[in-house]
């Protein structure tokens, strides 16, 4: 049976040189290489001299070897270190480095990253439509892992940012939970979190760091959107409507209470209820009452 499994790279430390030790031991060369060839040129007779045009030669030459060697490095930037593919570490001191001329320098930036994913249809819990898009802050934490683990590690992260979208989408109904499950709308910073912990399982292998994870944009799918708006405007005049009339009944016996404890007036049942009706419309209507004076009595014969 054939081994297909993936030989995963871990970063580690490169051995390179100090590029401004190298460039004065490369001007060194470099001058004499010049002056040899000045000396070899300049003699009194016309002639030149072979062992000061050889060593004018291997001067400059090896100059120009160590000037191929260097390269420069920014804060928040590596250079990987390969020889003839084989990976040999990853340097990541700033300013002017040096290694050998044959030595293969790839360089990755590992400064953060800001990404705002594209507006995603997706299902939800309930499998209502809904458009989704999410901001994630993320930056190369390995790179030995981000250029080899994988074949190109900004598409993969692009790639992997919109499928933990979908799945963690697919976890959570966009409002009105039941039993009071979390929602896209109403726990925005919990369903950040879980996406954000999906994300890092996710690029863990190619050696990326998942700072920040938060949802941007969040709308039911324009097939259902005026449906879904008019059961929002129903929930809150019901909900309105609920707070009215628990007012309302606190109100009215309050007002029974206050009566009988002052001794105003004394009320029969009959009385109380069409007192208690009374209030109820009075506070619970959407129109302003019109009073009526009642000069006889609610008693018949």
């Amino acid at each position: 049976m054939s081994d297909t499994s993936i030989k995963h790279t871990a970063e580690t430390p490169a051995r390179t040189g100090n590029g401004g030790l190298m460039l004065l031991v490369m001007l060194l060369l470099a001058a004499l290489a010049l002056w040899l060839f000045l000396r070899a040129a300049g003699g009194a007779d016309g002639s030149t001299s072979g062992w000061e045009v050889i060593a004018a030669g291997i001067s400059g030459g090896l100059a120009f070897l160590i000037l191929l060697g260097f390269y420069p490095l920014q804060p928040n930037e590596a250079a990987a270190i390969l020889l003839f593919g084989q990976y040999k570490g990853t340097d990541r001191i700033n300013g002017l480095r040096w290694v050998p001329f044959w030595y293969f320098r790839k360089k990755i930036s590992l400064r953060v990253r800001n990404v705002t994913s594209e507006t995603l249809k997706v299902n939800d819990k309930r499998g209502n439509p809904i458009e989704i898009a999410a901001n994630i802050v993320w930056r190369v934490a390995d790179s030995a892992q981000a250029l080899f683990n994988v074949d190109d590690y900004l598409t993969f992260v692009n790639i992997q940012i919109e499928t933990a979208l979908r799945e963690t989408a697919s976890h959570y109904a966009y409002d009105y939970a039941e039993d009071e499950e979390p929602t896209l709308r109403a726990d925005a910073e919990l369903v950040g979190g879980r996406l954000k912990d999906d994300l890092r399982q996710r690029v863990s292998v190619a050696g990326i760091a998942i700072d920040e994870a938060h949802l941007m944009h969040l709308a039911y799918a324009p097939e259902i959107a005026g449906a879904m708006l008019r059961r929002q405007q129903a929930d809150a005049i019901l909900s309105a409507r609920q707070k009215i009339v628990a007012g309302a009944v606190g109100m009215v016996e309050h007002a029974l209470q206050q009566l009988s404890e002052r001794g105003v007036v004394q009320l029969d049942e009959e009385r109380k209820a069409a007192m208690v009706s009374n209030l109820l419309v009075v506070l619970c209507g959407e129109r302003d009452t019109q009073p009526v004076v009642n000069a006889g009595t609610l008693y018949t014969g």
